[in-house]
């Protein structure tokens, strides 16, 4: 019971407004091999059942807020700028990333008895939507498209996958710190990132994975001081 009231205040699984269209979608490519569309249908920015009221009356997920009266507000995605070479090569690293962390807290949620590794897969499922709204923005390749759970286009990323894969089969406090890694991860390297990037909607995006990544890290160190 202290776990389940600790992940209720300390992750939430929240989405990401598009234009005033909810960006979702599973993370892997359909049986045809092609990606599936980021923008699926219209509805409520903060959506339905992902956000989790905290503490001091929002559900926050650095991509959509939830008010302690149940409303919700939500941005559309800000205006197209531009992305040098480099930025798209890390803007392609971003989605890698996200399907990582998605992938490796659904294979933890299958052997743990831990609510937060579900909480934070789905959030990251719309993550990867919202990054992938991007890569179609700006005509970048979708490394994550025809990608079954567990399988990388990139080698370096395939690598950490198999490595943290690895050590949660230590136990579910292993897996925890494999859960913190990913986010420290994601948040040095979104942080990385930030600096020098003038793309409107791509620093928004940014800005809210970034937020969504510390509240994440949040989530694992409460269970991980519960072990």
């Amino acid at each position: 019971m202290k776990r389940n009231t600790r992940i209720a205040t300390a992750v939430t699984a929240g989405v990401l407004a598009v234009g005033g269209v909810l960006a979702v979608g599973p993370v892997t490519a359909d049986t045809g091999g092609g990606a599936l569309p980021v923008a699926a249908r219209t509805m409520s920015p903060c959506g339905p059942g992902y956000g989790e009221h905290r503490a001091h009356g929002h559900g926050d997920d650095g991509l959509g807020m939830r008010h302690h009266d149940g409303t919700c507000t939500g941005t559309g995605l800000a205006a197209r700028g531009t992305l040098t070479a480099a930025q798209k090569t890390t803007l392609a690293g971003m989605a890698e990333e996200e399907k990582l962390a998605h992938d490796l807290y659904t294979a933890f949620a299958g052997r743990y008895d831990a609510r937060v590794f579900a909480h934070i897969a789905a959030a990251e499922t719309q993550h990867l939507s919202a990054v992938r709204t991007l890569l179609d923005r700006y005509d970048v390749t979708d490394p994550t498209a025809g990608h079954q759970a567990g399988v990388f286009a990139d080698p370096a990323i395939q690598a950490t996958y198999d490595r943290l894969l690895k050590e949660g089969d230590h136990g579910l406090d292993a897996a925890l710190k494999a859960g913190r890694t990913v986010e420290d991860d994601d948040i040095a390297a979104l942080t990385k990132a930030l600096p020098g990037l003038t793309a409107p909607d791509a620093r928004q995006v940014y800005g809210r994975l970034l937020a969504a990544a510390e509240r994440h890290r949040e989530a694992f160190d409460h269970w991980i001081a519960d072990e």
